[in-house]
């Protein structure tokens, strides 16, 4: 079940992305997603709207929207592999005729998850924090593309 987060859920968020960032971002030393955990708390999470997956009474995955950027999708390490990612990713592609994200580079996993799920490459820049090369990249739904509507 997808549904809307609310502040308790905010450990098994916060948990969920710390875990998912250091083994999606290996090329990034742990101590820096550690220095960020308060920013997610107290900034991030806050300023977003977020939608959390719920299985088997506990949070799995979740999402965060900031107008029409995808600003995390995180899912379990434990729970990877089993269509979460899609159905939130679909989930949030559902709110929105738009969405952009940045991803590393150096993510390929998550940038075959991106293009297999519709977004395109729309430019390159440094990620200020880290100093490593991120991907923009864009999804439209298919109404938005089509000229006659």
């Amino acid at each position: 079940m997808i549904r809307e987060y609310r502040q308790a859920d905010i450990d098994q968020v916060l948990a969920i992305w710390l875990t998912a960032s250091i083994e999606a971002h290996n090329f990034i030393e742990p101590q820096f997603w550690e220095s960020k955990v308060s920013e997610m708390r107290d900034v991030y999470i806050p300023a977003s709207e977020t939608f959390v997956l719920e299985y088997e009474k506990k949070i799995n995955g979740f999402y965060s929207l900031y107008g029409n950027t995808l600003a995390a999708i995180f899912v379990a390490p434990d729970s990877q592999g089993k269509g979460m990612g899609t159905a939130l990713l679909d989930d949030a592609k559902n709110r929105r005729d738009s969405l952009r994200l940045s991803v590393y580079k150096e993510n390929v996993p998550g940038l075959n998850f991106y293009e297999k799920h519709g977004f395109i490459f729309l430019d390159e820049q440094v990620d200020e924090h880290t100093g490593h090369p991120e991907l923009i990249m864009e999804y439209h739904s298919y109404n938005v593309l089509r000229s006659d509507k």
